[in-house]
């Protein structure tokens, strides 16, 4: 055998699964999302060229056992911890190296320590790397930290060649890290780290390195951040240079503060956003007191709303339910606020008191935790007493205004309100291309939005005793 093949034959293989699975995998549901979650593109990146690499998301294709990788290394969030543990358990019984990471792992290391061969705690950039090599040489450590906010100088562009071709829209990077604001339920606010941001140079390279992609899947782009607006400065520049990209669709998230600066809205619209991620959460004053996200203000929220959409720009809205002021006569009111403001699309989710937020230890220490199940915090399940609903009372509204939102005739109401607001710029053919991207974008949220809504409805019904509405009927 020469040196050649010699070398081949050692040469390892990484697996990078981003999991997804957080209720196990014996009834697996795979999400028609759009775009690819950003964590294991970038560690593919991040990765050096002495081994080879795989990206899974187990959101669109299972884990496969059988791989030949020599080296699992699995991200994860909070809720999908108990489903890491099961999963890396398998792997190390085969004889894999198995490794783990995210932002659970960073900010709880000593509770997942124990069920990895190793653990990397912090940001990647500065140790990825330096974990591979000692995999290679044999050499791998228990724990490896990176440095408190390192910088985000030169990170490599994600790979974006790796992520699977269900995956409408591939490209995904992030700008920036962090976020100004102390909501009490983020989990930024377990372990607050400062608001960075990235050279504006790199992010735009990221946007453009795409030559490995189909053309069609090189025009649109998503920017994962926690909060783009979080420096409006900032915000505004780099928003003026991915202009220079003409990208068909661009999509962001930010706080709704942001949109009382015209700047920033106009600097959306040169850049051709599409589409704006904005953490709504409630209609009720008193609720988004509660959590202390004062940066949202209700009465803002229309105008706010459709400033965007006359500029083209489609609302994807967060919108809890069971926050602790909230009223069964809110949320008989809710569907007509909903109306009222003219959001296009809505995320709906149950409150989550994430393990080690502000929130967590406020209902701690109440006494209200009903369910310390890590598997159960993804927004599905309500996992403590409210202080004046009933858990039917809870569940029913969020699925009434849930399975309200998106009945399809709702669905095209809604384009059709949101089409008629659209302000002609440029030539007509241009205008009606903007158009068509438009309707690509607003009905594959929506119909990813009604499809997992269904889902989640479908649980709750099937394991509550709850009173039934059409809505719930049609879903369940």
């Amino acid at each position: 055998m020469n040196a050649a093949a010699a070398t081949q034959r050692k040469r390892m293989k990484v697996q990078i699964i981003v999991l997804f699975q957080n209720l196990g995998e014996e009834h697996p549901y795979y999400a028609q999302s759009p775009a690819p979650p950003l964590p294991g593109l970038l560690l593919a990146a991040l990765t050096p060229d002495i081994v080879d690499v795989e990206v899974v998301h187990e959101m669109v294709r299972p884990v496969d056992y059988a791989t030949d990788a020599d080296v699992i290394a699995l991200s994860f969030m909070d809720y999908l911890s108990p489903h890491a543990y099961e999963v890396a358990a398998r792997f190390r019984a085969l004889g894999k190296i198995v490794v783990g990471g995210g932002k659970f792992a960073s900010t709880f290391p000593d509770e997942v320590q124990p069920h990895f061969d190793a653990i990397l705690v912090g940001e990647a950039q500065g140790v990825w790397p330096h974990m591979v090599e000692d995999i290679v040489n044999g050499t791998l450590q228990p724990r490896y930290t990176a440095a408190a906010s390192p910088s985000l100088d030169n990170i490599p562009p994600p790979r974006y060649d790796l992520a699977e071709r269900t995956f409408a829209t591939p490209v995904v990077t992030e700008a920036t890290r962090g976020c100004p604001h102390p909501c009490t339920y983020c989990q930024l606010n377990i372990k607050r780290l400062p608001f960075r941001q990235r050279p504006i140079a790199d992010v735009v390279r990221d946007l453009r390195a795409t030559d490995r992609l189909p053309w069609y899947k090189r025009k649109m782009a998503m920017l994962l951040d926690n909060n783009l607006g979080g420096d409006l400065a900032y915000a505004r520049d780099l928003l003026h240079a991915i202009a220079d990209i003409h990208l068909w669709g661009l999509g962001v998230q930010f706080s709704i503060e942001c949109l009382r600066d015209d700047a920033f809205i106009e600097a959306l619209a040169a850049a051709n956003c599409r589409m704006a991620f904005i953490g709504m959460e409630s209609l009720e004053p008193r609720s988004l007191a509660a959590v202390q996200k004062a940066q949202n203000k209700v009465s803002e929220y229309r105008d706010a709303f459709d400033r965007l959409h006359r500029r083209g720009i489609l609302t994807f809205t967060g919108l809890m339910f069971a926050l602790d002021e909230d009223t069964v006569e809110y949320y008989e009111r809710l569907p007509g606020l909903l109306e009222e403001v003219g959001t296009t699309v809505i995320l709906p989710s149950l409150a989550i008191p994430l393990y080690g937020t502000p929130l967590y230890r406020h209902i701690s220490e109440e006494g209200r935790l009903i369910d310390s199940n890590l598997a159960h915090y993804e927004g599905d399940h309500l996992v403590f007493r409210h202080p004046h609903l009933s858990p039917e009372q809870i569940h029913e509204a969020y699925a009434r205004v849930t399975m309200g939102f998106y009945r399809w005739r709702n669905i095209f109401r809604r384009w059709k309100t949101f089409m008629n607001k659209q302000e002609r710029t440029g030539t007509r053919a241009s205008h009606l291309f903007t158009l068509c991207i438009l309707m690509f974008i607003y009905f594959k949220l929506s119909i990813f939005q009604r499809h997992h809504g269904v889902m989640k409805v479908r649980e709750i019904v099937g394991s509550h005793d709850m009173k039934s509405t059409p809505e719930t009927k049609k879903a369940a």
